[in-house]
């Protein structure tokens, strides 16, 4: 499907949306991407709030990120949340096994699929944290790098039935990230930088994706 660029959305045409993808039949996977600070998070928690636990379960792609003492062993760890500082392979794999689940289950071959989560609070990301159950339709997933080159992203692209760009104004953007690094624990001073540094350079290389985004969006209304 071709983007459609620069739409302005409400949350209730969201929310319509994402369950026209849930009831469609069988098991849908719905992606919500952007740069850093856009709300992804936000938005996919309150989307799969919406529609309610039979309907949709979030799983982050933040899972994912490497662990810390790996990051120190690539010398990566400055870099925590660029494209090569995440398994991105392991990320792709867990996506086919939750869009193939479903009729696993019914060949009895799979049972409760398991998901990591990323926990801000230990800055590290935790295993078998999320249960997605098999008989909800429909998977809500955020992060960075959905539409962004390379073989492991493409893979997880292509398991997508949607990808959705999230692109409010820089400046509220901006704004975001930065009060999200002070509220875990970073000075003023280090979450601008972090901002602007290494998180800036993450958000130019997200951005050029946009265009091959299904759904660009940038939302007229508060979240509930």
């Amino acid at each position: 499907m071709d983007a459609v660029q620069g739409i302005s959305s409400s949350f209730a045409q969201l929310v319509e949306r994402a369950s026209a993808l849930a009831s469609g039949g069988g098991r849908a996977l719905l992606g919500i991407t952007g740069a850093p600070g856009a709300g992804k998070s936000t938005l996919a928690e309150r989307l799969v709030a919406e529609l309610g636990e039979q309907v949709a379960v979030f799983v982050p792609m933040d899972g994912f990120h490497l662990a810390n003492r790996e990051l120190v062993l690539l010398d990566r760890l400055d870099r925590k949340g660029a494209e090569d500082t995440f398994d991105g392979w392991g990320y792709a794999s867990l996506l086919t096994r939750l869009r193939e689940q479903p009729a696993r289950v019914e060949r009895g071959e799979e049972g409760i699929v398991y998901a990591p989560q990323f926990r801000r609070d230990l800055e590290e990301p935790v295993g078998s944290a999320i249960p997605v159950r098999p008989e909800v339709p429909l998977v809500v997933t955020e992060g960075n790098y959905l539409l962004v080159d390379g073989a492991a992203w493409q893979h997880a692209r292509e398991t997508l039935d949607e990808v959705w760009f999230l692109a409010p104004d820089e400046q509220q953007r901006i704004a975001q990230l930065v009060a999200r690094h002070e509220r875990f624990g970073r000075s003023h001073e280090e979450a601008v930088e972090r901002s602007l540094g290494s998180d800036q350079r993450n958000a130019e290389l997200i951005a050029a994706t946009a265009g091959r985004a299904d759904l660009i969006v940038t939302l007229t209304d508060r979240l509930p």
